[in-house]
């Protein structure tokens, strides 16, 4: 049986950084976990459509997001973990994108986690009932022993 590739080398694309405006950027950034095939997002500041969007269109995003960008050869990752501990807050694009990015790995076979998720995030997620979709763990460190 073939497993998953090691991108734990150079070949790992390397960390994204969108740079909104001088007082609040959105950051995302694009890390190997500790399983091979395991890629981990960084997300800091407020996770609104006014940082996601105030220079970059959805599409530029999006394309942040892709699945088939992660590893070398367009190769899938196993695992997607979004590490919201940064995120202060989200608003319904945040939201959005998150659920947009669970489904892009449900059709595609790949796992995703929310973990992490602060106060407010956790708030919203359970008033929208996405809690009750999304797998979530508390911390990222439970989430990276996952394979």
């Amino acid at each position: 049986m073939v497993g998953p590739p090691d991108f734990h080398k150079e070949r790992f694309v390397p960390m994204t950084e969108a740079q909104i405006s001088n007082r609040l950027s959105l950051t995302l950034e694009r890390k190997p976990g500790k399983a091979p095939g395991t890629v981990i997002f960084h997300i800091s500041s407020p996770f609104t459509a006014r940082s996601a969007f105030a220079s970059q269109s959805p599409d530029a995003v999006n394309s942040l997001l892709d699945l088939q960008s992660m590893l070398p050869a367009g190769q899938l990752p196993v695992l997607n973990i979004f590490n919201l501990a940064a995120v202060p807050y989200m608003d319904s694009a945040g939201l959005g994108m998150v659920v947009k990015h669970y489904t892009r790995c449900q059709d595609k076979g790949v796992r995703f986690i929310a973990a992490g998720a602060t106060p407010r995030v956790l708030e919203l997620f359970k008033l929208t009932k996405v809690d009750t979709i999304i797998p979530m763990l508390p911390t990222l460190e439970e989430a990276d022993t996952l394979s």
